[in-house]
């Protein structure tokens, strides 16, 4: 190890090295903090266009004071509205999967569709057994 490194090491104690870490990782949660009042400004669907721009001019010239307020002001709705997207896009998901999975005909409806097109002539013995065990399968 150098003798720089040493030095600084010895000049540096673990106390210190803890503050640092502390004030390191107060400064991470404070922009996750503010990453998280800014996408809930844009997400609201409630606040209007001109009150979206306030609130966005207060956090961002004035961050401590405008985060204070915002969470005073609408802390408590940040959560519900949250929970609400995340329903919304549950039910999104579960109408999507319930649609698609009623377009696609199930085995059933295609063996008869099969039998069918058999018992009017278009399809063969022989092509008929190969689509259903094409079904089948």
């Amino acid at each position: 190890m150098d003798i720089a490194v040493q030095n600084l090491a010895a000049d540096y104690p673990l106390l210190n090295v803890f503050w640092t870490m502390c004030w390191f990782f107060l400064w991470i949660l404070w922009f996750m903090l503010l990453f998280r009042i800014i996408g809930d400004i844009f997400r609201d669907d409630g606040l209007g266009g001109w009150g979206k721009a306030g609130w966005l001019i207060f956090v961002i010239f004035l961050p401590f004071l405008g985060v204070f307020v915002y969470l005073i002001a609408r802390g408590s709705g940040m959560g519900q509205r949250e929970v609400a997207r995340a329903r919304k896009n549950e039910e999104e998901f579960r109408s999507y999967v319930r649609q698609t999975a009623d377009d696609r005909p199930t085995a059933a409806a295609e063996l008869a569709r099969l039998a069918d097109l058999k018992t009017q002539g278009h399809l063969t013995d022989e092509e008929y057994e190969k689509a259903k065990a094409k079904v089948l399968a």
